[in-house]
């Protein structure tokens, strides 16, 4: 019998799928955050960010690297820009074109839902951004520079020079490292995770290599 992929996306029309299903989440309590533990598995653009914000948010967070240090992650190969639907331009830019636009880009294979709520969520990561210190490029007045890039329609690619990858993954572990410094934060490095531990159908933990060692440890 083939296996099922089930992407866990929530029903509904593409717009609200998300937000739907947010505004019913059981919320945690500030007092019990400190009581879970977190894993996140990488530490490039997504695992980085993550982690530094989980740690902000009061929970413990386990990060493990599979790179001696979170600053050698691939994500410095991302250097043509970041797009985001902030209408800098006034050129009728909005969510839904930056979602129609990700979507035909990616020969409408991506999962929509998913690719809405980026869309949705896209001014926010910018903010993120410039407040971890990424240099973006800026205009003569002091705001955002944009740019056309790829499919795009308008312009609405946030950009540093030729490195934006780099600056956005040096942000991120400038963030990753006040966390871990504070001590919300256990980073392992040159740990590569080789399964998941399921529990009642339910992600519980990691087996994870150490290539130091080469012995398993579980999380």
């Amino acid at each position: 019998m083939a296996k099922v992929i089930d992407s866990k996306i929530p029903a509904g029309p593409v717009p609200e799928k998300w937000k739907e299903y947010k505004a019913h989440q059981r919320l945690v309590n500030p007092k019990n955050k400190l009581k879970l533990d977190v894993i996140v598995v990488g530490t490039g653009l997504a695992g980085a960010s993550a982690a530094a914000s989980l740690g902000e948010m009061g929970f413990n967070v386990i990060n493990l690297c599979i790179q001696d240090s979170p600053r050698r992650a691939h994500s410095i190969a991302a250097q043509g820009g970041i797009n985001a639907a902030k209408c800098y331009q006034n050129d009728g830019d909005s969510v839904y074109r930056l979602f129609y636009d990700t979507v035909k880009g990616g020969d409408y294979r991506a999962r929509e839902a998913n690719v809405y709520r980026l869309a949705e969520v896209s001014n926010n990561i910018i903010d993120q951004c410039v407040a971890q210190g990424v240099p973006f490029a800026r205009e003569y007045g002091g705001m955002l520079a944009n740019r056309s890039f790829g499919g795009a329609q308008v312009s609405r690619t946030f950009y540093a020079k030729g490195q934006t990858g780099q600056q956005l993954l040096l942000g991120a572990y400038s963030s990753l490292s006040c966390q871990v410094q504070a001590g919300k934060v256990k980073l392992y490095t040159r740990y590569e995770m080789e399964d998941v531990v399921i529990v009642d159908g339910r992600a519980r933990g990691i087996i994870a290599k150490n290539l130091v060692t080469g012995k398993l440890e579980r999380f």
